[in-house]
């Protein structure tokens, strides 16, 4: 059942699903913590690979200003 077509296609949707969530809370998180993201920093967040943004939801705890996510970005 595992190599079937079929389930490929629902695992691959679910891990789609899931990683757009983290994606979601994240930047819900940012907005919250630093305010909301200006463009350009928006579309750094939205080249995140899923280990990226699990270290980015851990390193944001730490942040006071956008400052913080740039210097995070320019290092990532």
């Amino acid at each position: 059942m595992r190599e079937s077509v079929i389930y490929q296609e629902i695992l691959e949707e679910g891990e789609q699903r899931g990683e757009q969530r983290e994606r979601n809370l994240v930047l819900r998180q940012l907005n919250r913590k630093v305010g909301e993201l200006p463009p350009g920093m928006r579309k750094q967040f939205e080249t995140l690979t899923l280990e990226q943004l699990e270290n980015l939801g851990e390193a944001l705890l730490d942040f006071n200003t956008l400052l913080d996510l740039e210097a995070w970005l320019a290092n990532k």
